[in-house]
């Protein structure tokens, strides 16, 4: 039985045959009581989530084709888009973590196909496509990958010829990044070291095909970078697959080569096999072989060019040498210069005698000088700086001697002196009185000396002070001979 939803808004829906009432509806036309119907009532939620359930059963794995518009990236790293076609459009998302592992970049009105599972937004009742895959209908997802990266770089002028630096004439230290397992790294080497024995080879191992290839390869980069005296770079890898290939393809590596601070040779794959990093780079060799040979045939070119210059020089010598015999010969047999090579010869013998002369004196100076030098020899000699010393020793020990006395003798003095004054002081001290038997009677606070009875009164106490030790006493009479009781019960 067709759904009316299947038919065209404006036909209008078949007409139906009236249903024959059944065997039991003269039974209740006669009495009979129908059984109640019970009705379920759904909530909007319920109905919403009954939905979901049946689209995700079904629906749980499907391909879609349309094209993209209103595609937004949001700022939790998640793509919103819509998929349409010439009548329908569905409403669909990409998450983060399955976005990042897209080869191209999506944009309107690219036609894709999507692989995911149909779902409902339960807040909007609306169903949505949740995307798992994409790729680019009928064009490669690689291949369009590629070509935004190209345009994009392009148009920030990365590709243009006037950054491209000259190579080295003469590098003495070559940079290369490449993996140690491959055969580019060992042709290379084999290249440089025949042709080119006395280069410094920095190598710095990295992957050159996998998902990590392409940070190890800007990493690697930037490490050469920091090596001082590399003059040249040589990145590259041997053949393969696009697919093999795309680390060099990266972003991150295109941009890693055009900050390096000094010529980049890129050398990926065969000759037919062309790479972002091939445009960026300064120079492009179809092979790792033909990178190292380029290297090499500028040395080649500077020696060439030694030997020609060499040539060159070596020839316009003999030329001028020889106009210069032919001018002298035509010279020389002319009658102004007849008797020119005897007046040349005296000249010859004057100048050979002048030479004699002043070797001569040259020599005399010299022994007087040497004669002067013996004379100030012996001079030296005879001058003794060892007794000399000696000497001063010697007055230095009786002069040190002489002042250890004087010294001496002014402390013996001086403790005499400290003796008698010292004795002096002890007859006068209080405590030689104390010493004697005598005692010094304060009142209690002591502030004050007490000389007569005049001071205190009976049942003050009185402190009193004996050569060695201290008496808390209490007066009881006062008279004139005044009886001193300490506290204990002593008598004084």
């Amino acid at each position: 039985m067709s759904d009316l939803f299947d038919l065209p808004f404006e036909d209008e829906p078949p007409e139906l045959p009236e249903p024959q009432e059944p065997a039991s509806a003269a039974v209740r036309a006669a009495g009979a009581v129908d059984p109640p119907v019970v009705r379920r009532i759904h909530t909007v939620t319920e109905l919403t989530v009954r939905i979901r359930d049946l689209l995700e059963n079904d629906l749980s794995e499907i391909w879609v084709e349309g094209e993209l518009s209103n595609c937004r990236l949001w700022n939790t790293g998640h793509l919103y888009f819509t998929l349409k076609d010439s009548a329908t459009q569905l409403r669909g998302f990409m998450f983060r973590s399955t976005l990042r592992y897209l080869k191209f970049k999506p944009e309107d009105g690219q036609r894709v196909v999507a692989r995911g599972k149909i779902t409902v937004y339960e807040p909007k009742g609306e169903y949505q496509l949740v995307c798992e895959h994409l790729e680019p209908h009928g064009l490669g997802a690689l291949q369009l990958a590629f070509d935004q990266l190209k345009k994009r770089l392009h148009d920030e002028g990365l590709f243009d010829p006037a950054r491209k630096r000259p190579l080295p004439a003469l590098p003495r230290k070559i940079g290369i990044v490449t993996s140690l397992d491959g055969a580019a790294i060992r042709d290379i080497i084999k290249i440089l070291r025949r042709r080119y024995p006395n280069a410094h080879l920095v190598v710095r191992p990295t992957r050159v095909q996998g998902d990590e290839a392409a940070l190890d390869i800007a990493q690697g980069l930037r490490q050469i970078a920091r090596v001082p005296g590399v003059d040249v770079v040589i990145v590259g890898r041997g053949g393969g697959s696009m697919e093999d290939l795309w680390a060099f393809n990266e972003e991150r590596v295109a941009r890693a080569i055009a900050r390096m601070p000094m010529p980049v040779i890129s050398a990926i794959g065969h000759e037919t096999d062309t790479t972002i990093a091939d445009f960026v780079a300064d120079v492009r060799a179809p092979t790792p072989s033909a990178a190292a040979e380029i290297v090499v045939s500028r040395k080649d070119e500077f020696y060439a060019q030694i030997d020609r210059l060499r040539d060159r020089a070596h020839g316009a010598a003999q030329r001028c040498v020889q106009a210069l015999g032919r001018r002298v010969h035509v010279v020389s047999g002319r009658s102004a210069f007849a008797g020119f090579p005897g007046r040349v010869a005296m000249r010859g013998r004057h100048a050979a005698e002048l030479t004699h002369a002043l070797l001569r004196i040259g020599r005399g100076a010299v022994a007087g000088r040497a004669r002067r030098i013996q004379q100030l020899d012996v001079q030296l000699a005879t001058f003794d700086v060892g007794r000399r010393l000696a000497g001063i020793h010697t007055r230095f020990v009786a002069a040190e001697g002489r002042l250890t006395g004087a010294v001496r003798r002014r402390q013996d003095r001086a403790k005499a002196q400290l003796q008698q004054i010292v004795g002096r002081l002890e007859s006068l001290s209080p405590l030689a009185v104390l010493g004697r038997g005598y005692a010094v009677c304060w009142t209690e606070d002591r502030t004050r000396v007490l000389r007569d009875t005049a001071g205190v009164e009976p049942g003050d106490s009185v402190k009193v002070t004996l050569a060695r030790g201290e008496l808390d006493c209490e007066v009881r009479a006062t008279s004139a001979t005044t009886e001193v009781t300490d506290r204990d019960g002593g008598h004084e």
